[in-house]
């Protein structure tokens, strides 16, 4: 079984900037795809952005593409977002996860592992 375990989270003013981390523990993670997610209060599960097993290739949400940046350290198990010039937008609470040769980085359901969340909340 993995675990995932995201930290980093908190309240910042619009503008600030936040690095989210996910640590996976249980079993190695090298060789999936991990994506990040967010849910703000009463909206759907979103997508973030993604990265792929090796990190070569990433993915972005066209709402955050160009002020975050997703990367993984395989060596350390870890999964990083760092978030520059945040909204008040980009409040909620923010999923990494795992998936294992996914079709579609973006689609939620493709994910076999998730953390609990970290949320992340930007005041205007």
């Amino acid at each position: 079984q993995g675990r995932l375990v995201e930290s980093g989270g908190g309240f910042v003013q619009a503008g600030a900037s936040l690095r989210l981390s996910c640590a996976a523990s249980g079993r190695t993670f090298e060789n999936f795809a991990m994506g990040w997610f967010r849910q703000a209060p009463g909206k759907e599960r979103e997508f973030v952005a993604a990265i792929n097993w090796s990190g070569g290739n990433t993915y972005y949400a066209d709402s955050v593409k160009g002020r975050f940046a997703i990367s993984r350290e395989n060596a350390k198990n870890t999964l990083y977002l760092q978030m520059n010039r945040l909204k008040p937008e980009d409040t909620a609470v923010y999923y990494c996860a795992a998936a294992k040769d996914p079709r579609d980085y973006s689609d939620p359901s493709g994910y076999l592992f998730w953390g609990q969340g970290a949320q992340v909340t930007t005041s205007s």
